[in-house]
């Protein structure tokens, strides 16, 4: 350090020199061509005493310059070979950026077809949550292909790899690395961690050796991270690091490694005010050289001889490991990782919207963590948190783009559709590739499995979500729901959610969001993502609008145990019954409900509008049955059902309105499912607001044509995938 101000020192002797020099030589130059014109003529003998004098002059100009270029280049070799080749806070770096703002725009460095590669490590509901906001940020402002290392449990896996899939994001490749093979082995487990990530906080530590050894640079972010700006500027950053540097970070904005906090505070060593791991560089290459495993796993064992644990996760062996080597670290700009909080210095790092780089949620607050401008940061936030994803699946133009297979069979379907079909909105939307996020909310899943337990399946909108803390008021078993919903929907409900007693007090409820797009209610692709989901053996197909009978659940599992479903193959119906009124005392057994449907409070479901639906269960025969009875199907019979979870699955190609269960139950007959109606068993509709697509059935002829049109071409399929036995299914459709 002493070497390198000795430099600067002469470098600023020899510049004053230099300035001297050439204003003399101007003051000079500019005397004799004004001699000239004032003076006679010189004397013959006095012109080359003034040429030498001039010529002496300017070799002097040129040795000056010499030098000067001399110590500028020894000014970069000392600089080079500083402590950590890095400015104290706030001071400028060697090529142009300050401490908290860019003086002037960079020209872009890296090639806009340039792949580039970001590591993240997450577990758990909550963290898979924020990894979606992260990566929407990122999305939004990036102009590259990215490729997305995931470290995850299975949980987190599960979630993001569905969401990733759904998602069809052109250019953007997602590898996932089992952390639970990281956690199980000796590489982290041993240390005793004091922070709230637990043991994940400390897997960043572990990427040069469990991510591909072909992989030479990666950009690592936490989950907590927004960014404001082009992620391909970041990754620009590695092309200034010196031969040494392996390890980019922003130094910490607050005081914890300073050890002034509080009395006896005592953190782990580091240099200065430490470095955040929030946002990091890495050379993978250069720390595999440097036998980084050996280099941090050495460290923390010496440190943890007296500190015991970490406080704060990684960042405490990061920061101890370069306070042994100074040399490894670039000290990034402070904008690359504003850092919310309590109690930093992060408002030094930006004057302008326009400094902010990337921001980081480090506090356990998060959102309600004190800072002058939180107001600010939080709607920026909050506008990636509630962004509609779909506005995100945008090309790159200009750069070749690696095969999708289902991607290139999509859009080839997508080509192959006319236009001019009358009924193209509905294959359109058939064809539509929703994102999906898988248990959105935090879900414990079973240890043990029943066989004869049943998850009751159904599926919602936005305006249905009331019906939800009644429900688990009457079933208390498994239940998974899928929620159509926008970015900004799915924020609601979350906040909903979490803020009732009833619903926060579950941890046995599945919420699947699927991601509106398109004209239609995808009613039988949400039935499917919330059936494909279920835990259970078996599963209880209903509607959001139904409140099955206190007690069901028990009543479900005992009659599968007696009816010996596992060896046989059957449909359990539960008769359906409705009230127009919206506040019910609700039957607490088949008597009192016998005594309502008389008294005209209740009435079989839909036998004013739709008798078909479900005259079949036989409602007179359920009045005295006190034995599971049989019936047949029949045309346009839709009952809700209890089936083993390996049933078919819905038709897609029903959107809306109309025939959506019509078709299931079809199916179930044709694969000779017995239907068997339970007699002590019920439920009950609630009335609400027509949905907006039966208003469409009701008004469009075009509507109900393109139905007719779907259901024809069913029964075409059903013909060929059952043959001969199907045929029945047109016959009794047509009255034959």
């Amino acid at each position: 350090m002493l070497r390198s101000w000795r430099v600067k020192l002469k470098l600023l002797l020899a510049t004053v020199t230099l300035a001297v020099l050439l204003s003399w030589l101007y003051l000079f130059v500019g005397s004799l061509e004004y001699g000239r014109f004032l003076l006679l003529p010189p004397c013959l003998g006095e012109q080359p005493s003034r040429d030498v004098e001039r010529e002496a002059l300017a070799s002097q100009v040129r040795r000056v310059e010499e030098e000067n270029q001399q110590l500028r280049l020894q000014l970069g070799q000392a600089q080079a070979d500083g402590s950590d080749g890095s400015p104290p806070w706030g001071a400028s770096t060697e090529d142009g950026e300050s401490g908290n703002r860019t003086a002037c725009p960079k020209q872009r460095t890296v090639h806009k077809c340039e792949l580039l590669h970001v590591a993240i490590v997450c577990a758990g509901h909550n963290a898979s949550r924020d990894v979606v906001t992260l990566v929407k940020s990122i999305l939004f402002h990036r102009k590259n292909p990215l490729h997305f290392h995931l470290i995850t449990d299975s949980v987190a896996q599960q979630i993001l790899q569905t969401l990733f899939q759904s998602w069809m994001v052109p250019s953007v490749h997602v590898s996932f690395y089992n952390a639970e093979d990281l956690k199980d082995s000796p590489e982290v487990s041993w240390i005793p961690n004091k922070h709230y990530s637990g043991i994940y906080g400390l897997m960043k530590l572990t990427l040069a050796k469990a991510l591909p050894s072909s992989l030479s640079k990666v950009i690592v972010l936490d989950t907590d991270i927004t960014f404001a700006t082009d992620i391909a500027e970041l990754w620009a950053i590695f092309g200034k690091f010196s031969d040494k540097q392996v390890i980019g970070l922003v130094e910490n904005q607050s005081d914890w490694y300073l050890g002034n906090l509080w009395k006896n505070h005592k953190p782990w060593p580091a240099l200065g005010r430490g470095f955040n791991t929030g946002v990091i560089l890495l050379l993978l290459e250069r720390l595999r050289r440097l036998g980084w495993e050996q280099m941090w796993r050495l460290t923390a064992e010496r440190e943890l001889m007296s500190m015991l644990s970490t406080s704060l996760a990684d960042q405490d062996i990061f920061n101890a490991v370069i306070k042994q080597n100074p040399a490894l670290v670039y000290r990034l700009p402070c904008f690359w990782n504003v850092q919310l909080s309590d109690h930093t210095r992060s408002e030094q790092c930006y004057t302008e919207v326009s400094d902010l780089k990337v921001i980081h949620w480090n506090s356990p607050k998060k959102l309600r963590v004190k800072n002058k401008h939180v107001e600010f940061f939080r709607n920026l936030y909050l506008t990636f948190l509630e962004y509609d994803g779909n506005l995100l699946r945008r090309e790159l133009f200009g750069c070749a783009s690696l095969p999708s297979p289902p991607s290139d069979q999509l859009q080839q379907a997508l080509e192959e559709l006319d236009e001019d079909d009358p009924c193209y909105d509905f294959r359109r939307q058939h064809l539509t590739q929703h994102r999906v996020h898988l248990f959105f909310l935090q879900y414990e899943f079973p240890a043990f499995i029943d066989p004869a337990d049943v998850t009751l399946v159904a599926q919602l909108s936005m305006d249905r979500l009331q019906m939800l803390e009644t429900i688990c008021k009457h079933w208390a078993g498994p239940i998974s729901l899928a929620l159509y919903m926008s970015d900004a929907e799915a924020q609601q409900f979350l906040r909903y959610a979490q803020a009732s007693e009833v619903l926060s007090a579950r941890r046995n409820v599945a919420y699947h969001i699927v991601y509106k797009e398109g004209q239609f209610y995808p009613i039988n692709l949400l039935r499917n993502v919330a059936l494909a989901n279920t835990q259970t053996p078996y599963v209880f197909l209903t509607d959001i609008d139904f409140l099955p009978m206190y007690g069901l659940y028990d009543y479900l599992r005992n009659s599968i145990q007696q009816l010996e479903l596992p060896n046989r193959k059957a449909a359990l119906v539960v008769p359906a019954f409705e009230t127009l009124h919206y506040r019910l005392t609700f039957p607490k057994s088949k008597a009192e409900l016998l005594s309502m449907l008389d008294m005209g409070s209740l009435y079989t479901f839909r036998y004013h509008v739709w008798p078909k639906g479900h005259a079949p269960t036989d409602y007179a025969k359920w009045r005295t049955a006190t034995m599971p009875y049989r019936v047949e199907w029949q045309p346009d019979f839709e009952p809700y059902v209890v089936v083993r979870r390996d049933c078919p699955k819905y038709d897609q190609r029903f959107v809306g309105f109309g025939w959506n269960k019509v078709s299931h139950i079809m199916e179930l007959d044709a694969q000779e499912y017995e239907l068997l109606v339970l007699p002590n068993a019920f439920m009950i509709h609630m009335p609400h607001a027509p949905s907006f697509d039966i208003s469409k059935f009701r008004l469009s002829a075009g509507y109900r044509g393109c139905l007719q049109t779907l259901r024809e071409e069913f029964h075409q399929d059903l013909s060929r995938k059952y043959g001969a036995a199907a045929l029945k299914y047109l016959t009794a459709e047509r009255g034959l």
